[in-house]
Parts: C-alpha cells; structure tokens; sequence
C-alpha cells in the first residue's frame, strides 16, 4: 500500500504535464479540482462502472492527489489512462 501510495503521488505531480485542458470531451462537464470530481470520472471511465469503488476512490482521492492542479489534471485524462492510473494496465476502461 506504501509502495503504491508513493507511486502515485510521484505520478499525480506529474500528471498535469500529460493532461489536456479545457472540459472533458466525453461530456462536456467542466473539470472540477475536487475529489468528487476525479471519483466521478474514474467511476464513469471504468467498465461497468462499478460504484462500489467510489467510497475507496473519495478515500484515498486526498491521499494521492493533494492539491486542485492534480486533481485537474486527473479529470483531464483520457478514460483508457484514468483506469491505468487507477488500477493498473491490465484493466480495461470504458471507451
């Protein structure tokens, strides 16, 4: 849990670099910076959309991505990389 907590703050500070910007184009929703707004992107982006990964999501959400750009930079990702970013390559995302 260390290992990938730290990996993921080491990513979340680069990620705005790989990010677009401007609102999402899958929906047209205006990026928020909130936790509630990444839960809300990695849920819609994952096959299935399976909800009962957001209690996890909005837990570890502050964890990982400790300040607005981050987290801009989260919703700003395509969904095949937001779920990558999540879980890892060998899951799938909603395309």
């Amino acid at each position: 849990m260390i290992k990938g907590l730290v990996l993921g703050i080491a990513v979340a500070a680069s990620i705005t670099a790989c990010a677009t910007t401007g609102p999402r184009g899958r929906t047209g929703n205006q990026l928020t910076g909130t936790c509630a707004g990444v839960c809300d992107h990695y849920i819609e982006c994952k096959s299935g959309h399976p909800e009962a990964d957001r209690s996890r999501c909005l837990q570890e959400c502050p964890e990982v991505f400790t300040d607005d750009d981050s987290r801009v930079g989260y919703e700003s990702l395509t969904c095949a990389d937001a779920v990558e970013y999540v879980d890892g390559s060998q899951r799938s995302a909603r395309t």
